[in-house]
């Protein structure tokens, strides 16, 4: 059975930190490309950052230089560090699993909504307060 389950969402303050993570399972790891997402109401659903066909993380305008994308392939998890939370970070995040194959070169990772992504996560809020 294939699971993506995230955790580590909860309530900080504005300028806190919060680390979430994103465990894998039931899939091979290394053959797909893990992106986060996040959704809050009344908007969109963004990109807050996934990882390209080169390796190259990409980062939302939004988060870029507060938000860190990592991976432990050992634990078949990705993190997403987030610092200097702001009230417009508010929202509920999810990790997607997108196979490798499916990224084509020249295409940006950002380019692949959530729903194009093999599998997903049901998602963690973060609430950020002012």
């Amino acid at each position: 059975e294939v699971q993506l389950v995230e955790s580590g969402g909860g309530l900080v303050q504005a300028g806190g930190s919060l680390r979430l993570s994103c465990a894998t399972s039931g899939f091979t790891f290394g053959a797909y490309k893990i992106g986060w997402f996040r959704q809050s109401p009344g908007k969109a659903r963004e990109v807050v950052s996934c990882t390209n066909s080169n390796g190259r993380i990409y980062y939302g305008d939004s988060v870029k230089g507060r938000f860190t994308f990592s991976s432990d392939n050992a634990k078949n998890t990705v993190y997403l560090q987030m610092n200097n939370l702001k009230s417009d970070d508010t929202a509920v995040y999810s990790c997607a699993a997108l196979r490798y194959q499916k990224l084509v070169i020249g295409i940006g990772c950002e380019k692949y909504a959530r729903h194009e992504y093999d599998y997903r996560g049901q998602g963690t809020q973060v609430t950020v307060s002012s």
